[in-house]
């Protein structure tokens, strides 16, 4: 089973990205959007797994806290690896300083269970499309330049969920297996 742990958006923000999506798609650049339902903040993505390590996996994602809720801010808009040469089109994040260390926690509790930990550091971003090639990216680029604003609201989270990834012709369809509240107060 192919899985990914990911914070879960608000309906005013999937509102506010798909209206993004909506004025942008008709520049006819070569992207595939994500769908509604793809819009998430993941925070792991494990990959194939054997499902007798589903309860392992639950197991550690259960041990995971943080003494507050994560708020983050959607706003700006950018390119991976870089604009001249794209490949995935992203909103930004700005996220509290604990999202950091919940996402390094995840990625060392899960170690143990053979899955490897991201060599890169986590860099939190919503994928809004990807690139089939750079046709007409000179026109999306100036329909993002006269964009009022590039700020997609807020909200606060605490807690993530577990997803399955089932790959289908029509694209990936994701099931929400569990989730895990993170915050935790010391009742000391």
């Amino acid at each position: 089973m192919r899985l990914f742990v990911a914070l879960e958006l608000t309906p005013a923000i999937h509102d506010a990205l798909r209206a993004l999506v909506a004025k942008l798609e008709p520049t006819g650049a070569d992207l595939r959007w994500v769908r509604r339902e793809g819009m998430h903040l993941t925070l792991k993505f494990i990959g194939e797994v054997a499902s007798e390590k589903l309860d392992p996996i639950k197991t550690a994602l259960t041990q995971l806290s943080s003494p507050s809720v994560v708020e983050l801010a959607f706003r700006g808009l950018g390119y991976f690896p870089n604009e001249r040469r794209p490949r995935v089109f992203w909103v930004g994040i700005e996220a509290s300083p604990n999202l950091a260390p919940l996402a390094a926690e995840m990625e060392k509790s899960l170690v143990p269970l053979g899955i490897p930990a991201e060599k890169r550091d986590y860099v939190p971003h919503l994928t809004l499309g990807r690139f089939k090639s750079d046709a007409r990216l000179a026109k999306l680029k100036e329909e993002i330049a006269g964009l009022p604003s590039t700020d997609f609201g807020r909200f606060e989270a605490q807690s993530f969920a577990l997803f399955q990834s089932r790959l289908s012709p029509k694209g990936a369809e994701y099931t929400r297996l569990e989730e895990f509240p993170f915050v935790r107060v010391d009742s000391r």
